[in-house]
């Protein structure tokens, strides 16, 4: 959606009551009202996500699966089949790809939250809306990803004939909490990234390092018993070991899930406190 869109779409919105911006007003973290006041504006931006992404490809949303499907055929052979990294009797293709499936999703969105302000300079120069839907129309944009992979994870357990249990209730809680902890990251980054480009470079190296320090390719149980409580500190431990035993089967760590869902939200308000802090000279620096 191009800059004088996105102004006719705000001002078709606001037409009636006479919006100020005063930088002395306290406002909310995060502005419910304020963003449901521009639900279409988000809605179209997250469109554009999706259309500017696959945008003249060959492949299209096949892109969506092809990387956790390569990821998952290069970790089975190299750890499943040499290094023999134990699955817990799970065949080891479904098994990393139970745990790379909430991965990219967390990886992708923080990703383009850390980079959606930058992106989206001609509509912050330009236009006043809440930055805050910028890099939430980048988050949300990759709930799409997440149920192609869920489609396929399915036909997956199909093929190696794992039998769903009643703990798929947790998916959603799971994918949503995922879901609050890119956003906190990814809104956070995204306002450092106006003043300090440094992030772009940081961020692929972080999540790089950060795929090994997370049970993707390995259980936790390969961790000594000495670590767990050290271990679970990292929040992801708690929702892809958990997202495992969602799919697979047996008994929840509710400690390492409440560790997760503690940092998700503890994440999210010093993100939202910090972008209103810093919000208002985005257009000046930007």
């Amino acid at each position: 959606m191009s800059a004088s869109a996105a102004a006719r779409l705000i001002d078709a919105q606001l037409d009636g009551p006479v919006l100020t911006v005063d930088a002395t007003v306290s406002r909310p973290l995060f502005g419910v009202t304020e963003l449901w006041t521009y639900h279409e504006l988000l809605y179209f931006l997250t469109v554009r996500d999706l259309k500017v992404r696959y945008k003249q490809t060959a492949l299209g949303v096949i892109w969506i699966v092809m990387q956790p499907l390569l990821f998952t055929l290069v970790f089975t052979i190299f750890l499943g089949h040499v290094a023999r990294v134990d699955s817990g009797g799970i065949p080891y293709p479904v098994f990393a790809y139970a745990a790379l499936l909430p991965w990219s999703f967390f990886s992708s969105a923080v990703a383009n939250g850390a980079g959606s302000l930058v992106g989206s300079a001609h509509l912050i120069t330009k236009v006043y809306f809440p930055r805050l839907v910028i890099p939430t129309a980048a988050v949300a944009a990759r709930l799409v990803d997440v149920a192609i992979s869920l489609a396929l994870l399915g036909v997956m357990m199909v093929w190696y004939r794992i039998a769903p249990t009643r703990n798929l209730f947790m998916i959603p809680p799971l994918l949503a909490v995922t879901g609050l902890l890119a956003l906190a990251l990814g809104t956070w980054l995204s306002a450092v990234n106006v003043r300090y480009r440094d992030v772009g470079v940081m961020v692929p190296v972080m999540l790089q390092v950060w795929m090994f320090v997370s049970p993707v390719v390995y259980s936790s149980r390969s961790v000594p018993a000495k670590w767990h409580a050290l271990y679970i500190l990292n929040p992801l431990v708690g929702l892809i070991e958990n997202f495992r035993t969602a799919v697979f089967g047996g008994a929840f760590d509710w400690p390492a899930f409440t560790v997760s869902v503690v940092c998700a939200v503890a994440l999210l308000l010093e993100a939202a406190r910090m972008f209103r802090a810093t919000e208002r000279g985005f257009a000046d620096v930007i």
